[in-house]
């Protein structure tokens, strides 16, 4: 079992950087096909079931299935650890399944587990509860295991590009940081330094609480009419955030997605229609 971890993080982190439609950091998909758009998970595996049946990847060669913010959340085991590295690993088997179809994008939560951080959820610092889960699980193993997913996590893209002007990422840079943020992260490795605290990982994956005006502006510099984000919580699954961004959540009973097809143009008015609760799919 550890051993199968360790190879599954390890084939994954290879997938992702070979992904047919990886440029640079970002995931650049064609001019036709359907895209499917989960927020936020965070260990919520009914939902991560629901998604998979939705796409039926088996059945559609030109869906594209885009993830986020796997970790963090769902169910404990006996002692309150966080077992949420068990859906990371699901979806990593996902990924592997359809390595040029299935897109999981770097999250803020992420980035704490890589630079070893606090990070809070619930009034819960989730760090602590995932490893001492992993330690529990792994036993002498999991220092093994733990750094084959950090790898995993640093191989992951930062955003998804559509030909139809439709941009996912996790977050955006908030408005007191557009003026500092550094595009170039896009179109080269990025680091660990680039994760810490107010350098351009850290910035485009912890943003909140955009202002229109800052949305409009970050449009006109990611080259952008439409933005799909996560990292904010929404109790009713999603919002909307001025006339360009739509902010979607999946990690609970009233989660959503939202569908596209690659070849048509939308506004964000338009994409509000293709939302769909995730306990309509059963």
């Amino acid at each position: 079992m550890p051993q199968e971890s360790i190879q599954l993080c390890q084939t994954g982190a290879e997938l992702n950087r070979t992904c047919r439609y990886r440029s640079g950091n970002l995931i650049q998909l064609p001019r036709t096909g359907r895209v499917i758009v989960a927020g936020d998970l965070h260990g919520h595996i009914r939902n991560f079931e629901r998604i998979v049946k939705m796409a039926d990847l088996d059945n559609n060669a030109d869906t594209h299935v885009v993830l986020q913010e796997i970790i963090h959340g769902g169910p404990e085991d006996d002692y309150g650890g966080c077992l949420s590295y068990r859906l990371l690993l699901k979806a990593i088997r996902y990924k592997i399944s359809y390595p040029d179809q299935v897109h999981i994008l770097l999250g803020n939560h992420d980035t704490a587990v890589i630079s070893n951080s606090s990070v809070l959820k619930s009034g819960r610092e989730m760090n602590r509860a995932m490893k001492e889960a992993m330690q529990r699980h792994f036993a002498a193993n999991y220092s093994d295991v733990f750094k084959a997913m950090v790898e995993y996590l640093m191989s992951q893209p930062l955003a998804v590009r559509c030909e139809n002007r439709i941009w996912i990422s996790h977050s955006l840079p908030a408005d007191r940081e557009i003026d500092r943020f550094d595009l170039s992260i896009f179109n080269r490795p990025y680091t660990l330094d680039d994760i810490e605290r107010f350098n351009p990982v850290y910035v485009l994956t912890w943003g909140r609480r955009h202002s229109t005006a800052a949305l409009e502006r970050l449009a006109g510099m990611l080259d952008a009419d439409v933005f799909i984000l996560g990292h904010q919580p929404q109790e009713k699954g999603w919002t909307r955030v001025g006339s360009n961004t739509i902010i979607l959540a999946s990690e609970h009973s009233y989660g959503c997605v939202l569908f596209f097809n690659l070849s048509q143009s939308y506004t964000a008015d338009a994409l509000e229609r293709n939302i769909v609760p995730l306990a309509e799919i059963e």
